[in-house]
């Protein structure tokens, strides 16, 4: 009865569910599921870099040049094989061998299909670029301008006016997932394009800290975003950062 009254009286403050469709809602599943699994492994991974720390540091110092450390396929089984000080003392040459070689990766993988419109943009690849898709869906009226969807991502800050006073600040209230999209994507762009890297020099030559320019920069690409996807049309960096590319021309 609440909620029914709700809309009656404020009906003009809601707004309908987005309507995706049902592989966007697809997309959304599954990419949230990697998420979560990626946070909870990366939780996981702290913690028995923790304990390793204490009770097995040598292992540490053993996997420490592998590529992602702890969660290596490499890491993973020789701390299966020998998950203490004692057990790894006793592998012999043979043993190691035998648990690289069952460890080994996989070679021959098959070249990347064409990207769609939002793996176009330079730091979204297939996974983040369905992380993005996942959360902002295929419902193109769902966000009436940019403006919305920068909200929505908490790219865009909140500005509070109060007479002479003006307060500026991070938006708290947002998406969460997407947000966090957001942090890698932009981090990720820095060394992709140039466009986005001399943009965020440039807000750290007129004072901001790390943190802020690089959501900055995130502001900026997510609403190039919505213009490539409202307008149907792939990521142009001279389109994206005019006034950067023309000095790099001159």
């Amino acid at each position: 009865m609440v909620l029914a009254n709700i809309l009656r009286t404020d009906a003009d403050v809601h707004r309908a569910m987005p309507a995706d469709t049902e592989l966007a809602q697809a997309i959304a599943v599954l990419a949230r599921a990697q998420q979560d699994a990626v946070w909870d492994r990366t939780q996981a991974s702290n913690k028995l870099r923790s304990h390793l720390r204490e009770y097995y540091p040598g292992f540490l110092a053993a996997v420490a040049p592998l590529d992602g450390v702890l969660t290596s396929p490499i890491a993973r089984a020789l701390l299966a094989a020998a998950p203490t000080p004692e057990q790894a003392a006793k592998l012999t040459r043979s043993q190691l061998r035998a648990v690289l070689k069952k460890a080994g990766r996989s070679r021959g993988i098959d070249a990347e299909a064409d990207r769609p419109i939002i793996t176009s943009f330079p730091g979204l690849g297939s996974l983040l670029g369905a992380r993005v898709l996942a959360e902002i869906g295929d419902d193109r009226a769902r966000f009436t301008d940019a403006k919305a969807l920068k909200a929505y991502a908490g790219a865009a800050p909140v500005t509070r006016a109060s007479g002479k006073h003006l307060a500026i600040s991070a938006r708290k209230v947002k998406n969460q997932r997407l947000a966090a999209v957001g942090y890698l994507w932009s981090f990720a762009a820095l060394t992709a394009s140039r466009g986005a890297k001399a943009h965020y020099d440039r807000r750290r030559e007129a004072g901001d800290r790390h943190t802020s320019a690089q959501r900055n920069l995130f502001n900026r690409m997510i609403g190039c975003l919505h213009h490539c996807l409202t307008n149907q049309v792939g990521y142009t960096e001279q389109i994206a950062f005019p006034i950067i590319a023309e000095t790099t021309t001159a």
